[in-house]
């Protein structure tokens, strides 16, 4: 092999662990980059640019208390394509047909059966685990084997955000409403009725991720 071919492989493995950073972490600089793959300033804005002309990632200027204001890196849409895209182009095609075919009341009967067979199969994961952070956790796991990349944080406040940084079947939620409605009720189940959950972040209405803010009910 080429040692054109090694550094080219090495700048794709590069821009694809950006790619999957900026997705994690979100809005970044080219320094808090810097130190995550331990390369010059100057080999990130590279990368970045590079990226850039693929349509892949944005910024943003920061303004700072001191100095220029800096460029915080963002994906574009464009970059989704990376991710787990839940067969995006048939799940659309076919909730457009059922609605043809059995109309709205019909899909909706489609998607409660569906729902239940997920609480089914979330309940069966999750056993008898105690305590909401648990809970958060395995549930957390299962969403991450879909394509959520789900996690869980604590708040100051006591209370815990489940975050999912992806969604797998985005382009089929915007046109059937229905299964994010049923996702919230999907975790309500899961969670417990002492469990109170609030979607407080929401990827089809602007926000970069899905984000639910659990605590226990008083």
């Amino acid at each position: 092999m080429s040692r054109n071919h090694t550094k080219k492989d090495a700048s794709t493995s590069t821009r694809r662990a950006i790619i999957n950073l900026l997705k994690q972490q979100g809005g970044m600089d080219v320094v808090a980059l810097s130190s995550q793959f331990e390369l010059s300033g100057m080999a990130i804005r590279q990368h970045l640019n590079a990226l850039k002309e693929e349509g892949l990632v944005t910024y943003e200027e920061e303004a700072r208390p001191m100095g220029r204001p800096t460029k915080l890196w963002t994906l574009t849409p464009a970059a989704d394509r990376f991710f787990p895209s839940g067969y995006s182009e048939l799940s659309v095609s076919l909730i457009h047909s059922m609605k043809e075919a059995f109309g709205n009341e019909g899909l909706d009967k489609l998607l409660a059966v569906r729902n239940k067979n997920m609480q089914e199969q979330y309940l069966h994961f999750i056993g008898d685990s105690s305590g909401i952070r648990e809970k958060l956790e395995k549930l957390a796991d299962i969403r991450t084997r879909e394509g959520y990349m789900a996690e869980v944080k604590d708040q100051e406040d006591g209370s815990l955000l489940f975050i999912e940084k992806h969604c797998p079947i985005c382009e089929a939620a915007a046109v059937c409403t229905g299964l994010c409605k049923n996702e919230l009720q999907l975790f309500n189940t899961v969670l417990g009725k002492d469990v109170q959950i609030e979607r407080v972040e929401y990827i089809l209405a602007g926000g970069r991720n899905c984000i639910y803010k659990v605590r226990e009910k008083k």
